[in-house]
């Protein structure tokens, strides 16, 4: 049966290996919408760090889901899967393609498989266990939810601290482990008809590319952004001041790191994050992997893709 959803072009892969700059690229050429499914470009005030592309571009192609919140407010996937569904919803009965692209491999789980069935957010719980961060530091969090929920711990990094806030929101409401919550569910719920493309490089080739980005970032002037930041009254500690990034020029700027220090470190620590992201997405069997530079051969994919559509519809 034909669905009356657009056709979904899903564009993944680690930070730095060439996504927004491909899919401005397939928009160009052939019209569509783009959903960024990046978990750091809906902050207002927040565009080097995040390399959001820029606002002229933005203008110009019909993006959307970025500057949506301000960077003391709380964003989640559960805030992200509605506000992406309405932008879907809107473009029913039409035959232009939606991209969702971005490296947050949550969001496009949840937007096209749903998102599991599980106890809403409890504040004095995370009010608790935020306090407990606090005190022993992300370390000392982890460390309770690999005592408390060993299984989940292995599936979460030791510095989301807000993942692991929620494993172990879930475990004192539920009794269950948030791992067997999302294995009963299975994220099998979507009405979508999508394709997923993955976008790689050999490992030198993308430690070059992020090492290059962080230094453009800094030619941009990151230390300035984050300085506004603060400046505006926006703590430190927060979430999205503890990401890549902004978290290192705040220790720069509190003088606890040289500059050449917190560039060098956040080089390091961009690429651990790139390589935890290609760990994720390689789980999924559904994604096809192309190079960024392959652009016809991405673009035949799409269009074969959806001529099998087409027929099938």
């Amino acid at each position: 049966m034909k669905s009356d959803y657009p056709p979904l072009v899903v564009i993944v892969g680690p930070t730095g290996s060439g996504k927004s700059d491909l899919v401005a690229k397939l928009v160009e050429m052939a019209g569509g919408t783009i959903i960024s499914a990046d978990s750091m470009q809906v902050y207002r005030y927040m565009d080097i760090g995040t390399a959001k592309p820029p606002l002229e571009e933005r203008k110009n192609l019909d993006y959307h889901l970025i500057d949506v919140v301000d960077p003391d407010e709380e964003f989640s996937a559960a805030t992200f899967l509605p506000l992406a569904q309405q932008v879907i919803e809107a473009r029913k009965n039409t035959d232009e393609p939606v991209y969702v692209v971005g490296g947050t491999g949550l969001y496009v789980k949840i937007l096209l498989g749903g998102i599991i069935d599980g106890p809403g957010p409890d504040k004095e719980l995370r009010a608790g266990y935020k306090a407990i961060a606090v005190q022993k530091g992300r370390k000392g969090l982890y460390e309770l939810l690999q005592d408390r929920d060993p299984e989940a711990a292995r599936q979460i990094n030791p510095h989301d601290t807000v993942r692991v806030i929620r494993a172990l929101e879930v475990l004192d409401l539920t009794g269950v482990s948030i791992v067997k919550k999302q294995k009963e569910h299975g994220f099998q719920e979507t009405p979508y008809h999508y394709l997923k493309i993955g976008i790689t490089a050999n490992r030198d080739t993308l430690q070059e590319r992020i090492s290059r980005r962080v230094d453009t970032m800094m030619a941009m002037g990151l230390v300035d952004e984050v300085n506004n930041l603060l400046d505006r009254g926006y703590s430190a500690t927060l979430k999205s001041m503890q990401s890549l990034g902004y978290r290192h020029m705040v220790r720069y700027l509190n003088n606890a790191w040289m500059r050449e220090e917190a560039i060098s470190t956040m080089k390091r620590d961009t690429w651990y994050y790139a390589k935890r992201q290609m760990t994720w997405f390689k789980k999924d069997h559904e994604i096809q992997w192309h190079d960024a530079h392959r652009f016809e051969e991405i673009v035949h994919s799409i269009s074969s893709w959806r001529e099998k559509s087409r027929r099938k519809g």
